[in-house]
């Protein structure tokens, strides 16, 4: 695919204003140009080449007043099954391209090209034709993340010769082995991590690692194919700043070790240490990781830490968890070892984050999509969702100075919620902290009031834990909850976090909740995996309650929650017109 179809020429453009311009763009051509009225054509002398010719010139170049346009060239024969979809945002979930893609039609397979662009390029055929039509008029400029999808056919060399199989052509593979790099057919490529690795760096090495005029970083960035962010305007004056590297996990660990390479040889030139075995104790390594996938990494018993350690011949230290706050989720994962035992800790260290980040946004994409009523994007439980990373500049939860129950702009005021959710009571100490630290950290992190309620007696081993928020805040209040049991390991490696939660319904909700013949209750326990209970013959409280009872795991507890807050809504809204048909309510004296 190198050679090129130039579009949008204008009527006065020679073959030389053409060839100008490429050189002009540093970007090879391998003959004349061709050009007609109104295009042209040009050979490029490979794919890569002709790929850097369409991000640098496409809609970005002008010739004689108008913008040129520049594709791949496919002859009318060839244009059939095969796009290429270009521009795609880096840190892009597959699970949201993957859906994006299925719209239209059945994907039959996806691979990415390597490109020197900060964007990602796939190569997708779709089974039909019209598929294939349609994905290319709807998703072409479509925008994602604020980045425009740029969409084209590419050559389907079997469209000329084979007549198109009933059903699509299955088991499709494309003319010579795998790009390096690329996956095999039918596998999931990867654009880079969905979790950029994040370091701290001394303040001190920063005009090293990015040189004179951003040189060094440029260097480093194009070696090992990374989108590297020096956060030099974070915490003005503090002793370190924070770098992000975009990349895979290859090239996450690649830029690491050449960022400490620097440090130690800018520590040597201005003899900030004596020798270099002074200087792996003074620079260490220090990784920054989302709080939700540090225990994991840890292990049981501190396993899974000591197992990196022994086997890359390293120390390693995790900031204390009362160093958290709203603003900053993250804990500092400190490596101190020799540069290549530092880089091989990194490799591991990101290794379980990412395994961790893969699986829990796994679960959550099981339940999302079936979750009511829940703004999962503004959790900020699964970093990347929120802010495509893991940056502790983007705050979750309620906008600055809002309480639970907030009201976004242009959005309706959302109802605060009560959970009652039932804990082992020897529990509690780690739910609490030490001096109440980790419940009022807990508490600013989630955006709710969380309470744990006396004991019922002497012997009793469940305690009650009151959270009151909106759907949000329960949402993330539960589940580090949950989180926190398991890491604490009051249930087993390999037994399932299940608790009991309880939520009050008005009493004349509790039927639908129930349905005919127990069917509504039958259909949210099959639905959700969770154990729903309306416990008969309950007296309603003051306030005209029932309890409903729900006990399972976090996503199977929470996906029943917001089923039951949305039955409750829908006999909320069929009841206010009855109320408004009885006439004005009578004024009551104070």
């Amino acid at each position: 695919m190198n050679k090129l179809y130039i579009g949008n020429v204008s009527e006065q453009a020679s073959a030389l204003d053409l060839e100008s311009i490429f050189e002009q763009w540093k970007i090879p051509f391998s003959a004349p140009f061709l050009v007609k009225s109104g295009y042209a054509f040009v050979d490029c002398p490979d794919e890569k080449v002709a790929m850097r010719a369409i991000d640098t010139l496409s809609g970005k170049v002008e010739l004689h007043g108008k913008v040129l346009e520049v594709e791949h060239s496919v002859p009318k024969r060839q244009r059939s099954c095969k796009l290429q979809i270009r521009n795609i945002p880096p840190h892009m979930q597959w699970e949201v391209l993957d859906g994006l893609l299925a719209q239209y039609g059945t994907v039959e397979s996806c691979e990415q090209v390597n490109t020197d662009t900060e964007t990602a390029v796939v190569n997708v055929r779709y089974g039909a034709k019209d598929q294939a039509r349609e994905a290319l008029d709807k998703l072409n400029g479509f925008l994602m993340e604020n980045y425009a999808l740029k969409v084209s056919y590419i050559p389907d060399e079997t469209a000329a010769v084979d007549a198109p199989a009933v059903g699509g052509r299955r088991g499709f593979n494309p003319r010579g082995p795998p790009r390096q790099g690329s996956p095999n057919l039918g596998a999931r490529p990867k654009l880079q991590s969905d979790v950029p690795l994040r370091m701290l760096v001394p303040t001190q090495f920063v005009g090293a690692i990015i040189g004179k005029e951003g040189a060094t970083i440029r260097n480093i960035t194009k070696q090992t194919h990374s989108k590297i962010d020096i956060h030099r305007k974070e915490n003005a004056g503090a002793a370190e700043k924070p770098i992000t590297v975009h990349s895979t996990p290859e090239g996450c660990s690649s830029a690491c070790r050449n960022i400490m390479e620097i440090m130690q040889k800018e520590a040597i030139d201005t003899k900030m240490c004596v020798d270099t075995q002074t200087l792996t104790e003074e620079i260490p390594l220090k990784i920054l990781a989302h709080n939700n996938f540090v225990g994991r990494l840890i292990g049981k018993e501190g396993r899974n830490l000591k197992k990196i350690e022994q086997d890359t011949d390293t120390k390693i230290t995790i900031s204390p968890l009362q160093d958290l706050t709203l603003y900053n989720p993250e804990r500092t994962i400190t490596v101190k070892g020799t540069i290549e035992a530092c880089a091989k800790a990194e490799e591991e260290i990101m290794k379980k984050i990412r395994e961790s980040y893969e699986n829990d946004v796994a679960a959550m994409h099981l339940q999302s999509n079936l979750i009511p009523g829940l703004n999962l994007n503004a959790l900020g439980i699964f970093p990347g969702a929120a802010s495509g990373g893991m940056s502790p500049s983007v705050v979750s939860g309620p906008p600055a100075g809002a309480q639970a129950g907030y009201q976004s702009f242009g959005q309706p005021q959302v109802e605060s919620e009560t959970v009652h959710l039932f804990i082992p009571a020897l529990a509690v100490g780690a739910i609490i902290g030490k001096q109440g630290q980790h419940i009022k950290q807990l508490s600013r992190f989630a955006g709710a009031s969380i309470k744990i309620a006396p004991a019922d007696g002497i012997d009793t081993k469940q305690r009650m834990v009151i959270i009151t928020g909106p759907p949000e805040a329960q949402f993330k209040a539960q589940g580090r909850i949950f989180g926190k049991l398991k890491e604490e390991n009051f249930f087993g490696p390999k037994e399932e976090v299940k608790l009991e939660a309880h939520i009050k319904v008005p009493s004349f909700a509790a039927g639908r909740v129930i349905g005919k013949g127990g069917k509504t209750v039958n259909e949210l326990q099959n639905l959700t995996s969770a154990e729903v209970v309306v416990p008969r013959d309950q007296t309603p409280d003051e306030n005209d309650q029932v309890v409903v009872k729900i006990t399972g795991h976090f996503y199977a507890s929470q996906l029943a929650q917001r089923k039951i807050q949305e039955i409750i809504s829908q006999v909320r809204r069929q009841q206010q017109p009855k109320a408004s048909a009885a006439g004005p309510p009578v004024a009551r004296r104070k």
